[in-house]
């Protein structure tokens, strides 16, 4: 069967590349596709993410095995895309180049039957140009420091300081009580 993706780039203009892939390529070979797609050199690093209908990301899935032990952790090529997506999860995020974050929504959107003569991984349509740089991203919110943490207070009183004078006595503040637990 052929998997068919649309590839979203998360940003304000609509960018997007639909591509179909085999089902039993692997994660890598999709990523070698949206690199291919977009125009990336693919000299950086990338990772894809399990996430769920909302695209609240979950699980990594790196390109390279980051682990302490080697081959402990399981890469993008050790997922077959027919075993990692379907038409009930059909959704994943993918990040290229963790400097300038690239991010890219990936949607299943179809799985047909193979055509004859065709070459898989194909890019399918393009639609939209690729910035010069990555959009930036605002992680969920336009508030400032100050807003969700309030101005940061440096006027102290003297009452305030009182703990840090060297007459202090530390059995003051119970940390040689036994009970503190």
């Amino acid at each position: 069967m052929v998997y068919k993706f649309r590839v979203i780039l998360d940003a304000e203009e609509d960018i997007f590349r639909d591509i179909a892939i085999l089902e039993e390529d692997t994660l890598e070979d999709l990523h070698n596709a949206i690199v291919n797609a977009f125009g990336f050199d693919g000299m950086e690093i990338a990772s894809f993410y399990t996430c769920d209908d909302d695209w609240t990301q979950e699980d990594e899935i790196a390109l390279f095995d980051t682990g302490d032990i080697p081959g402990e952790q399981k890469t993008m090529a050790d997922y077959v895309l027919g075993d990692t997506l379907d038409r009930e999860s059909n959704k994943i995020i993918y990040v290229y180049d963790f400097l300038n974050m690239w991010t890219f929504f990936v949607e299943l959107a179809a799985i047909e039957e193979p055509e004859a003569g065709t070459a898989y991984p194909d890019l399918l349509f393009a639609h939209g140009e690729m910035p010069a740089s990555a959009p930036e991203m605002a992680f969920g919110t336009d508030a400032t420091s100050d807003d969700l943490y309030g101005e940061f207070d440096d006027d102290y009183d003297e009452e305030d300081l009182d703990m840090f004078d060297d007459d202090h006595n530390m059995d003051d503040l119970g940390l040689n009580d036994h009970n503190w637990n």
